[in-house]
């Protein structure tokens, strides 16, 4: 679902890798959003935007981006995931974010 709403260097393009799990299937996208997918249907069933700024653990601040590189790490029931990449037009940024599952 494209979500760019008026931004710059924005577009809904997948060009990111993907990651997997059982069920589930995980994509960021050149908008900034991280999405899960069911693996049955393919309907989103997750989705978070990542190109924002967060507080970091050392008391910066991050800002997160573009989604187009690796795929999501996914490790001891949490989910890593970098955002900011500048290429093809997409937005600049330098997060790592991490999930855990709820």
């Amino acid at each position: 679902p494209p979500s760019c709403e008026g931004r710059s260097h924005c577009s809904p393009a997948q060009s990111a890798a993907v990651s997997a799990i059982p069920g589930v299937v995980f994509s960021g996208s050149v908008d900034g959003h991280l999405r899960a997918y069911s693996a049955v249907d393919g309907k989103v069933i997750w989705d978070f935007d990542t190109s924002r700024e967060f507080p970091t653990v050392n008391g910066g601040v991050a800002k997160g981006g573009a989604m187009d590189g690796p795929g999501p790490t996914i490790a001891g029931g949490m989910l890593f995931a970098g955002s900011g990449y500048g290429t093809w037009g997409g937005a600049p940024g330098n997060v790592l974010l991490a999930f855990e599952a709820k």
